[in-house]
């Protein structure tokens, strides 16, 4: 199908794709803040339906970055960053930032065609 996006299966593309929304991201911040959260906490911290969080949690699990743990009342499930999972992501972005500052120096250094 002419102009339909490919579908992303390499983990760091999962990883990318989903770090590549805000809500997300807010998500993210309110793990890193809170340590664990469920749907209804986030539904009323965040501007967006309970299902519109459920289904940003299940793009966030499915890219390894949260992980969904039971609660300790009837069927609340809880979600939590999962350890190590931006390692990769972290890795590639420096691997990436070394190679791209190599080029940018190697540009600077060169000496300017006459016009």
């Amino acid at each position: 199908m002419p102009g339909a996006r490919p579908r992303v299966t390499d983990q760091l593309g999962l990883v990318f794709g989903a770090l590549a929304d805000p809500t997300r991201r807010l998500i993210l911040e309110a793990l890193i803040r809170d340590g664990s959260t469920s749907v209804p906490a986030l539904t009323a911290e965040l501007p967006i339906t309970r299902q519109a969080v459920a289904k940003h949690l299940s793009t966030l699990t499915g890219a390894g970055l949260v992980e969904r743990r039971p609660g300790t009342s009837g069927r609340e499930v809880h979600y939590r960053l999962a350890p190590g999972a931006l390692g990769p992501a972290a890795s590639w972005i420096r691997i990436a930032d070394a190679a791209w500052g190599a080029r940018l120096e190697r540009l600077r250094s060169t000496p300017e065609s006459p016009r």
